[in-house]
């Protein structure tokens, strides 16, 4: 395939996270990428903000007019989206970039529209080259990678994977932008007008099609850590980044068993257990304080305070543990995504692989091991030795 003009473009480069991809994009100095979007004097002014000479190009592309969708895909190896929410805006793009061989990477927590784009495009991302590539983000990498990078430890130490895992949010600052919670809001919105969603939104092997393993936790009840000496409580993520690390496993061709299980929850207080338990059926906004309108998100000092801590136990029925954690400077949703997403993208535009859809750990867990911790500020290691 003939060298495209650009390495990466950020699609939806104005709004609020693809933004701060653009920014990043700029600090690691990359050469050949471009920000794409409906209106040419923003990403005009965006790129005057970022302050140099040598800066992106520009590619006004609207997802309700395939034509640009179409030259963005033949001008650009890689598209990173960040325009949400998927469901409603992301198809033509997807269907662009598999029928053109053009790789794609989004921030999509949208389980019910990533599933009905494995069952729509992957055959024809298959065909074309195209590797796309979904939830790159705070959701779903830190699961992603975190269970690879203990399950590799665990075969290496023990000779089999661990057919227990845990994940489990010990610690996390950070806030939502407007586009993440209407994106939230419009999987509810999916899941009451169609039961076929609420079935494929409660299912863990939702996007594993052909494959349901055993029953899994499902994490909706709070429970005492014994280990930590925590209260462990529903983590709003949860729903999406096990369905990830199930495909993965599932694409890899199982290294974590069959019969893998994994859950995640988040650590809290006490009192904020009682809450949990209180709001669990009926809170909206998991975040709290007033909703942001989509193009909001947390300031400059509250991305740059905030940060992350995952901590994942391997179990064997025998009793014997590993434990993995991951740390994320910056707060999660936005500063480290943004990093994370940017990441994935520039791995991916120097990846040879065969098309299809694919997990982050799936094709670029040993890249995104190496390229995280020494760009983005997010660390792995092992607690146990």
């Amino acid at each position: 395939m003939a060298k495209k003009e650009f390495s990466v473009t950020v699609y939806g480069a104005t709004g609020f996270t693809g933004r701060l991809v653009a920014e990043y994009l700029s600090e690691r100095k990359i050469k050949r990428w471009a920000i794409a979007g409906r209106n040419h004097a923003k990403l005009e002014a965006l790129r005057a903000e970022l302050g140099k000479s040598d800066g992106p190009a520009i590619i006004k592309a609207d997802a309700e007019r395939p034509e640009t969708l179409q030259a963005l895909c033949e001008r650009s190896q890689v598209v990173l989206t960040t325009v949400g929410p998927y469901q409603l805006y992301g198809t033509p793009l997807v269907e662009a970039c598999a029928q053109n061989g053009t790789d794609y990477v989004d921030l999509c927590g949208e389980s019910n529209w990533i599933r009905a784009m494995i069952d729509r495009f992957e055959a024809t991302a298959r065909q074309s080259g195209a590797r796309l590539i979904f939830s790159a983000g705070f959701d779903s990498i830190p699961s992603d990678l975190g269970v690879w990078f203990l399950q590799k430890e665990a075969i290496r130490r023990f000779g089999s994977p661990a057919p227990r895992v845990k994940g489990r949010v010990r610690a996390l600052k950070g806030g939502a932008s407007g586009g993440t919670l209407a994106s939230m809001k419009e999987v509810l919105r999916a899941g009451m007008r169609n039961p076929e969603v609420l079935r494929l939104l409660n299912d863990p092997f939702a996007l594993t099609p052909g494959f349901s393993g055993p029953a899994q936790p499902t994490g909706l009840v709070p429970e005492y850590d014994q280990v930590e000496g925590k209260w462990a409580i529903p983590f709003v993520m949860a729903p999406i980044n096990t369905k990830t690390v199930h495909r993965t496993n599932y694409l890899l061709g199982f290294p974590y068993g069959r019969d893998f299980t994994y859950d995640e929850m988040q650590y809290t207080t006490l009192a904020d257990t009682a809450k949990a338990i209180a709001g669990l059926a009926t809170r909206l906004n998991p975040f709290g304080g007033r909703m942001p309108r989509p193009g909001e998100g947390p300031s400059k000092e509250e991305r740059e305070s905030g940060f992350f801590e995952v901590v994942f136990f391997g179990e064997y029925p025998d009793g014997r543990r590993l434990t993995a954690s991951i740390y994320g400077q910056r707060d999660p949703g936005y500063g480290a995504t943004s990093r994370m997403v940017a990441e994935t993208a520039l791995a991916l535009a120097e990846k040879k692989s065969p098309g299809g859809i694919y997990t982050p750990a799936a094709l670029l867990a040993e890249e995104l091991l190496l390229r995280l911790p020494q760009n983005a500020g997010i660390t792995f290691r092992m607690e146990d030795g």
